[in-house]
Parts: C-alpha cells; sequence; structure tokens
C-alpha cells in the first residue's frame, strides 16, 4: 500500500501540474476518507463485505483537471466483482440512506437507468475486482468539479459490476456496504 499511493498520487495530479500558470486551477480540492467496515463504516451484507474490512478514499480535484477519484479496499471476499459508486448522501443504517448516485447531470427520472445520465462520464463510478487476499483498488476521473451546493456524500459496494444497457444503466445490484466520504 505505501507504495501504491505514491502511484496514485502521480496518476491523479500529473494532468494538474502540468497546467500551465496562466491556466492553474483557482481551487483544488482534496479529500480523503477511511474506515472499517463494522465499526467506522456500515457493512450491510456481512457474507461479502466482512466486519473488519477496510475501504479508503482519495479524490483531487481542480478546474482543468475533472475530479479524480481512488478507492482502495482490504478484506474483501477474493477473487469477486463489486461495482462502487459516489452517491449523494452519508451513510446510515441502512444501504438507502445514502440516496442515489451522485450524477453531475441529474436524471429527471428517479431510479435511473437511463444511459444518457447513469453512466461514468456523469457518474463515478469505481467497479473493482478483488485479488486472492482480497484487496482491490478503482480509480476513475471525470471531466467535472462537485457544485459548491451539492457535493457527494459517500461510497456504496454494490453486488456486482455496473450495467450499461438500457433499462438498466447504472444498476449494479444490492448495495453491499458504505464508507461515508465528505466530497
Amino acid at each position: 500500500m505505501r507504495r501504491l499511493v505514491p502511484a496514485l498520487l502521480t496518476l491523479c495530479c500529473s494532468a494538474v501540474l502540468a497546467t500551465p500558470a496562466a491556466a492553474a486551477p483557482a481551487e483544488f480540492g482534496v479529500v480523503t476518507a477511511r474506515g472499517e467496515f463494522g465499526s467506522t463504516a456500515f457493512t450491510y451484507q456481512p457474507s461479502l463485505v466482512p466486519v473488519g474490512a477496510r475501504a479508503s478514499v482519495f479524490s483531487l480535484s481542480a478546474p482543468a483537471y475533472g475530479t479524480g477519484v481512488t478507492l482502495v479496499v482490504h478484506g474483501l471476499v477474493p477473487g469477486r466483482d463489486y461495482g462502487a459508486h459516489a452517491h449523494t448522501k452519508p451513510c446510515g443504517p441502512d444501504g438507502a440512506a445514502a440516496g442515489p448516485h451522485y450524477q453531475k447531470r441529474v436524471d429527471p427520472v428517479s431510479p435511473s437507468v437511463d444511459p444518457a445520465y447513469a453512466n461514468p462520464s456523469n457518474e463515478i463510478w469505481l467497479d473493482l475486482t478483488t485479488d486472492r487476499f482480497g484487496t482491490g483498488f478503482s480509480t476513475t476521473r471525470v471531466p467535472w468539479q462537485f457544485d459548491a451546493a451539492r457535493r457527494a456524500g459517500s461510497v456504496v459496494l454494490h453486488e456486482t459490476h455496473t450495467h450499461t444497457h438500457p433499462g438498466h444503466a447504472g444498476t449494479a445490484g444490492a448495495r453491499l456496504a458504505c464508507l461515508t466520504v465528505p466530497f
């Protein structure tokens, strides 16, 4: 993990640092969150997200860059696919507390399953597959920043990788766990 963090910082920061001074971003945003499921983060299905498993989120945001988000997990079920998305609200005692996926351009129909809205450019998707030790990570970048008045509040782990076809776009099965992230 100690070697992974500098690599992730390089990935997230290289486009921002390469921005010419005349176009330098006016505001950077850095967010980190860490949690242990069953203690400082919620698990709703301990058979798939065990108590004691951990998650970390790192986000970097700047006007000339957009927003980059990295999710790292440890202690999950080995060799398994998980969906993960930024959601609109902080976590709570059940999966519904986190609200819907955060969308830059909000779908007027809820739940959103239209690929025009439920897609990895309009939402933050962090699907991952764990290795034989139950560790996994995912990084994404979107070309936008969160609005000052409307920000995401959590990252939710889902049952499957995210679907993209019409009528199912953005869906990824049950909500398995949640980490509050103050984006």
